[in-house]
């Protein structure tokens, strides 16, 4: 009887001109080992605990980084004073999950308090945390995965809030469900150690969100909002989740969902950078 989860430490690996896959350093960028450009389109597969990432033909999908990537800017000297313990802890790989109801809505958590990596911040819920953050349970047969792309992350977002310390390369995916919104959220049980608030976004709401462009300065034009957005300003209506895991219903506005990753200073409560790339790619497909 297995009494433990093994859990197997995924590398991104990177192959160009049909080389043989080498293990991508901590400090080097990866959308820039493909493009000059903050986009690249690359092909992906799984081999053997390895996240190969590779150019050329084939089904491609869309890799970004944001222009403030701290790996496009680090200077020899800042890659230097890196600890050598981060340095060698390589790129790792997540996944995170776009679930679409069948009323072409998507969920997205906030992570809890707590967490050293981006706290407060609203993420698509990972996919090996699917069933834990939320407590959804989805039968394999109500689900069809569609990659929508790859984003750089790193922690913290930018170098003018301190030295790089986590490297990821986040895949997203889009899970259909067969259930609406309202029929999901009664089967939402969440971890209140991961996550400290949910809130399920329809196609206009994720206009909004995707419309505030990180590294703009100054406050998002609310005007330029869709009507159905700017009439609901203060009556976004999300489900919090205190800390022995109870869940309650109140409200938020949506400028906190439009809010930008700031340059310096403490974190604000806003959606992540890739997770706004995400959605974007969300509405393309809608």
């Amino acid at each position: 009887m297995e009494t433990a989860r093994q859990v197997h430490k995924v590398l991104v690996h990177l192959s160009r001109d049909n080389a043989a896959p080498q293990c991508a350093r901590f400090v080097q960028s990866v959308t820039g080992h493909f493009s000059s450009q903050a986009e690249a389109r690359v092909g992906c597969y799984l081999d053997n605990n390895r996240f190969v990432l590779c150019g050329g033909a084939g089904k491609l999908v869309p890799l970004k980084r944001p222009a403030f990537c701290p790996f496009k800017h680090l200077s020899v000297t800042q890659a230097a004073a890196i600890p050598l313990e981060v340095q060698n802890r390589g790129v790792d790989v997540g996944v995170a999950v776009l679930l679409q109801s069948a009323n072409q809505r998507v969920l997205l958590t906030r992570r809890a308090a707590g967490l050293r990596i981006f706290p407060g911040v609203w993420v698509p819920p990972g996919c090996r945390e699917l069933n834990e953050e939320t407590g959804l349970k989805l039968e394999l047969d109500d689900i069809c995965p569609q990659i929508l792309g790859l984003w750089e992350s790193v922690y913290p977002p930018r170098l003018s809030r301190g030295s790089p310390v986590r490297h990821h390369i986040v895949t997203y995916m889009l899970l259909h469900s067969p259930h609406t919104h309202t029929q999901l959220q009664v089967g939402l049980r969440p971890d209140p150690a991961e996550v400290s608030g949910c809130v399920w976004v329809d196609r206009d709401l994720a206009r909004a969100i995707v419309s505030s462009v990180e590294g703009e300065e100054g406050e998002v034009c609310l005007q330029q909002l869709p009507p159905t957005v700017r009439y609901h300003m203060n009556i976004l209506h999300v489900t919090e989740v205190s800390t022995d895991g109870g869940l309650r219903d109140s409200v938020l506005p949506v400028s906190v969902l439009c809010n930008r990753a700031p340059v310096d200073g403490p974190d604000v409560e806003r959606v992540s950078t890739g997770t706004k790339f995400a959605l974007e790619l969300w509405l393309n497909t809608l």
